[in-house]
């Protein structure tokens, strides 16, 4: 490993056992920082003869617990690698190793007047390897899907140092199982991944419109939102910020937060006729009882509106220590979801700021606690146990781009259910037998 460097001071080490979540690292052997794909083959040899556990990272910015460091692991960073090998204009591809900036990606492609759809939150940090592991979504998905959407294949070293190919770069193929599909979203349990192919799509040719809508209730909100998708307005962006989390962002860059506004929502439309869609959707928010519409007129409009979304995660860590989830319901009962989380924290007498990509019915409704508590209080965790057991019987999902990790393992059973647990663990033993790929994590 010319070109890695291997880590073993135990104050460094620790930086690198940690993710964005509250939660408390083992102490690992070392740290290597990869640069190519031969480090990491090397490293998992030595792994898988030495019967020593690797956890892989991107930039850490994970929010579920999945690039927790165990006691003895090996943590194997993939944040160094990061050339962009191709981007293909006429094919609408780029071949990436995993440590490339998501939004570096999408810079460079509009260079060429095409688009990186994928766009977490902290797309200025995180990686595209992350990205994949995590299955992560974003603002954009709403319309234009979620990482796995724009993952045509993958090169991914298995824990014996093998390394296989998955996918093609074709936009169509059938050819076997979807292997690429199956990687993406699992975690680091399976395989490190160190290149993809990915899809490209034309950026908008115009200026993108936003508007900007002011509620006195989730629940009008949230009938907003529905009766904008069910009239097929197709927003590229749709984001909703409760009370909790506006009061969050106020505080910190004092944003002349009204007193009776208790929801915002935040659309965007990236048509060909962006500015009569977004006044449609205006409209149709002053339908469902939005007390104040304002709609865009200029770019700069557009980034501080957005910028105030972006703002939200950062702003609630400024008031404690957060436990951030990411249910994700049908958009049908995303009202009935949104009004059960408000009501899980009265309960529970327990702070909850909730912001969603409401388009596609994902809620994070962030559970915020003291700082320096090691541990969420026993009201937080009763709380967090209702509003995952609703999203459940309202037909949704634990997790709809963060991950399982290490924070939702307590309650997978209750989605997966015994047959779907077999399986699942059937196919970590075909790929990682001796189970040295981040233990503990995912399934």
């Amino acid at each position: 490993m010319s070109e890695a460097r291997v880590l073993t001071d135990p104050d460094v080490i620790d930086s690198y056992a940690r993710d964005r979540t509250f939660v408390e690292p083992g102490k690992p052997l070392g740290v290597v920082l990869a640069a190519s794909r031969d480090d990491v083959v090397t490293t998992l040899r030595w792994a898988t003869e030495h019967r020593v556990p690797v956890v892989p990272r991107g930039a850490g910015t994970g929010l579920a617990g999945g690039a927790i460091a165990g006691d003895g692991s090996i943590v194997l960073s993939l944040a160094r690698m990061t050339a962009i090998k191709e981007l293909s204009p006429v094919d609408e591809i780029a071949v990436v190793e995993p440590g490339v900036i998501t939004a570096d990606l999408d810079r460079a492609a509009r260079e060429h007047g095409l688009m990186y759809a994928p766009d977490p939150s902290s797309y200025e940090i995180s990686t595209i390897g992350g990205n994949l592991a995590t299955n992560a979504g974003g603002l954009r998905c709403v319309k234009y899907g979620v990482t796995r959407d724009s993952a045509l294949g993958l090169e991914v070293v298995l824990a014996d140092g093998r390394i296989m190919n998955t996918g093609r770069r074709t936009m169509k193929g059938v050819t076997g199982y979807d292997l690429t599909g199956l990687f993406v979203g699992s975690e680091g349990t399976l395989g490190v991944i160190t290149s993809a192919t990915v899809r490209l799509r034309r950026a908008p040719v115009a200026p993108p419109a936003t508007f900007a809508a002011e509620f006195g209730s989730l629940r009008e909100a949230g009938a907003a939102v529905t009766a904008i998708m069910a009239a097929g307005c197709q927003p590229s962006l749709m984001e909703l910020l409760d009370r909790a989390t506006l009061e969050a962002i106020d505080d910190w860059r004092n944003i002349g937060l009204e007193a009776g506004t208790m929801a915002m929502l935040i659309g965007q439309s990236d048509a060909t006729d962006a500015q009569a869609m977004a006044e449609r959707m205006e409209r149709l928010c002053m339908e469902n009882g939005a007390s104040f519409v304002a709609v865009s007129s200029s770019p700069q409009e557009t980034e501080e509106l957005i910028g105030l979304r972006r703002l939200a995660y950062q702003a609630k860590e400024r008031q404690g220590a957060c436990l951030v989830e990411d249910v994700c319901v049908p958009r049908s009962v995303l009202p009935e979801m949104i009004t059960h989380i408000e009501a899980a924290a009265v309960r529970h007498g327990v702070r909850i700021a909730t912001v969603a990509h409401a388009g596609d019915g994902n809620l994070h409704p962030v559970f915020i606690f003291d700082h320096g508590t090691v541990e969420p209080p026993p009201e937080v965790w009763a709380a967090a146990d209702e509003v995952f057991t609703r999203a459940l019987e309202l037909g949704g999902t634990l997790t709809g781009e963060h991950g399982v990790g290490l924070l939702k393992q307590r309650w997978l059973a209750l989605e997966s259910g015994p047959v779907a647990t077999e399986v699942q663990r059937g196919i970590k033993a075909v790929f990682d037998p001796l189970g040295l790929l981040n233990p503990g994590k995912a399934i």
